[in-house]
């Protein structure tokens, strides 16, 4: 090969290939120029004389000393690539100065630890961040603790959620120690998850949501008192109209020392999609469809819920993606009506609809897919009407999914064809009524969360977002018994363009022909035959 020739893109590709071939490991991950760019965007937004502090998430006990699979802040992923517990990243505006040293961010990270590294595997450690992740100033995690700075100098001080409930190994460097070295060195004393999330959450909510807020607010607080002190949530309890949303909405956006501008800056970043993490998507969505393809071809009525799980779960890890985005939802008849299902312990399907709402994570982005089939390969003529108008509802939002429109707009089309529908149908009696089986949103944006950041407020060319109606009537709903226990739900996720969008799950059966078409071919997984037990 004539390198003279190679543009350096091309040869950075090749070094890294080359790299990961002779490690073993797949060659499609992001760069470490991919995260330096995200970090750079990320610095311009800042203001002026700020620093930006972003910890890792804490490990999480398993059963007694096991921990469960590591999975990353995707915030940190997301600027640095490092997929490790007892990190804290600072980013600053302006250059910083310690000695005859410059620098305008600074890492800390988990040691090397031979002894540790032989029961759970090699680390990284500062010099590893340095050549992989290109951060030339990494330094261990126990430094941080000493580490001359004054976070009292800067104007502004941006973080993330801070994990006060972080187990603490007693090191005073894992994510618990570094908490806490965070809080004595800037005295600030964060809010809890819990409070930030629901803050952020209520910030976001449209006047038309406002009645299945309360209804979730009234469930987060019999299930955590403390809510009951949140001020906003009192006020908004107290007085659950629009003015007092709009009022609180402010207040809440008005408070900079809840976090700065962190989630501001970051929900602008994540929420467009960068080429190469569309490449990432894609190939976690293609992962996914093959699945759901899979288990609609396989499945029988005598197939179990697991069973399908467990189908999904092979296909994904076939194709190479490392874990599901979200705990695989697969319920057949009246568990395909519990909207977040996650037992998938039905013995058989019989002849029931069976709703899988499953999404393979590919290198951290997730897919999110729904579909909904005929256990016995038929719709029968009660299944067959509800799952029309739930396409056809999700016909209608396609056609506004485009640069320019309102988040809100989806939900508003979805929930308007659905209450027209229902109606015909009668299985309710007005169109008030049919929240009561549509009882969720239409759309979030997707990438490395399931329930990916942005502002929920225009759409923007290449966001990624889901589309996804659906119509769920438990048994003892007031309507004929005959529509009992079908819950149908057809999810779908979407690229938007300028002026159109692109459904990029859209090769996988979506129309109840296509859907029947599929069921009826051979999978093979019909000819698995494992001895009996």
């Amino acid at each position: 090969m004539d390198f003279k020739k190679v543009s350096w893109p091309a040869l950075l590709i090749l070094i890294a290939f080359i790299a990961s071939a002779q490690d073993n490991l797949p060659v499609d991950y992001l760069s470490k120029e991919f995260h330096n760019s995200r970090r750079e965007a990320f610095r311009k937004m800042m203001p002026e004389k700020s620093v930006a502090v972003i910890f890792a998430f804490p490990e999480r006990t398993f059963s007694n000393d096991v921990t469960y699979f590591y999975h990353q802040n995707p915030d940190l992923y997301y600027l640095t690539g490092y997929k490790e517990p007892g990190a804290v990243l600072l980013l600053f505006k302006e250059l910083q100065k310690n000695g005859d040293q410059s620098y305008n961010e600074l890492f800390f990270v988990r040691s090397r630890d031979i002894n540790r590294e032989t029961w759970t595997g090699k680390r990284l450690g500062a010099d590893g961040v340095k050549e992989k992740l290109g951060i030339a100033a990494a330094h261990d995690a126990k430094n941080f603790k000493d580490f001359p700075i004054d976070f009292k100098a800067f104007n502004t001080v941006l973080y993330d959620y801070i994990y006060n409930d972080a187990p603490d190994d007693g090191s005073g460097c894992d994510v618990f120690g570094l908490i806490e070295s965070f809080k004595k060195k800037s005295g600030i004393i964060p809010l809890s998850v819990n409070d930030l999330k629901l803050n952020s959450n209520i910030a976001n909510v449209q006047p038309e949501y406002l009645s299945r807020v309360i209804d979730y607010l009234k469930s987060s607080i019999a299930e955590n008192d403390h809510l009951q002190h949140n001020i906003y949530i009192q006020r908004l309890m107290e007085k659950p109209d629009s003015i007092t949303l709009r009022e609180i909405q402010t207040a809440i956006k008005s408070k900079k020392n809840e976090c700065g501008d962190f989630n501001k800056i970051m929900d602008a970043l994540r929420q467009v999609k960068t080429p190469e993490e569309l490449v990432l998507l894609r190939k976690a969505i293609n992962i996914s469809s093959a699945g759901h393809a899979e288990v609609i071809k396989a499945g029988h009525s005598a197939m179990s819920e697991n069973e399908a799980d467990g189908i999904h779960r092979y296909i994904h890890r076939y194709y190479g993606a490392e874990d599901e985005g979200y705990p695989l939802i697969v319920g057949a008849g009246k568990n395909g009506c519990v909207l977040h299902y996650q037992s998938n312990n039905a013995l058989r399907l019989n002849n029931d609809l069976l709703l899988m709402d499953v999404g393979a994570e590919y290198h951290g982005y997730t897919a999110d897919i729904t579909r909904t089939l005929p256990a016995n390969g038929k719709f029968s003529a009660e299944q067959k009407a509800i799952y029309q108008l739930v396409y056809r509802a999700q016909e209608e939002v396609f056609k506004l999914c485009k640069e320019g429109t309102r988040f809100s707009d989806l939900n508003k089309k979805a929930s308007e064809v659905i209450a027209e529908g229902l109606l015909q149908l009668g299985i309710i009696t007005s169109k008030e009524e049919a929240h009561t089986y549509y009882p969720h949103g239409c759309s979030h944006y997707l990438g490395l969360d399931v329930h990916d950041r942005g502002d929920y407020n225009i759409l923007l060319e290449n966001e990624v977002i889901t589309v996804e109606p659906g119509i769920y009537i438990p048994e003892g709903s007031k309507c004929d018994k005959k529509w009992w226990n079908i819950g149908v739900r057809i999810e779908d996720d979407v690229l938007i363009k300028k002026d159109k969008c692109e459904i990029l799950s859209g090769h996988l059966a979506r129309k109840l022909e296509d859907v029947e078409k599929l069921a009826a071919q051979k999978s093979k997984f019909n000819e698995m035959k494992l001895p009996p037990l």
